[in-house]
C-alpha cells in the first residue's frame, strides 16, 4: 500500500474544513490552493507570498520547485496576469511546468488577489 503523507501549514482553518496543505502520496505531491494570507498589496506581491508558503510546503515532502509539473492560478482580476505571470516566470522558465490561468469573481477574503495551487512529482522516488 502507498503511504501518505499530510503536510499541514498550520491554519487553524485546516482542521475546521478538514484539508492540508499538501498531501503526498509516493511520489506525487499535490499542494492545496494557497494564497497570500493576506500579506502583499499587489497581485506580483502576493503571488511571491504564495510561492514562499508552497515551497515550505515541497520541502517538507522533499521536493522544490523544480519537480512542480502543474500550477494553476486563479485571479479575482484578469488585469493582474502580467504580474502574475513575471513572477511565475522567474520562478520555471527552466522548468516549464504546465499551467492555467482561471478569472474567479472572488476568494476566501475581499483582500486576497491570487490563489495558486500545484502538483509535484518526485522521478528518484
Amino acid at each position: 500500500m502507498t503511504k501518505r503523507q499530510n503536510i499541514p501549514s498550520g491554519s487553524p482553518r485546516e482542521p475546521l474544513l478538514g484539508y492540508s496543505r499538501a498531501v503526498k502520496v509516493g511520489n506525487l505531491i499535490f499542494v492545496a490552493g494557497t494564497t497570500s494570507g493576506g500579506v502583499g498589496e499587489t497581485a506580483a506581491e502576493q503571488t511571491r507570498e504564495i510561492f514562499a508558503r508552497i515551497e515550505k510546503a515541497l520541502d517538507t515532502a522533499g521536493a522544490t520547485l523544480r519537480d512542480v509539473v502543474r500550477t494553476r492560478v486563479f485571479l479575482t482580476n484578469m488585469d493582474d496576469f502580467d504580474a502574475v505571470g513575471e513572477v511565475h516566470g522567474e520562478l520555471f522558465r527552466e522548468v516549464l511546468p504546465v499551467t492555467s490561468t482561471i478569472g474567479t469573481t472572488a476568494l476566501a477574503a475581499p483582500n486576497l488577489l491570487v490563489e495558486i495551487e500545484v502538483d509535484a512529482v518526485l522521478a528518484d522516488c
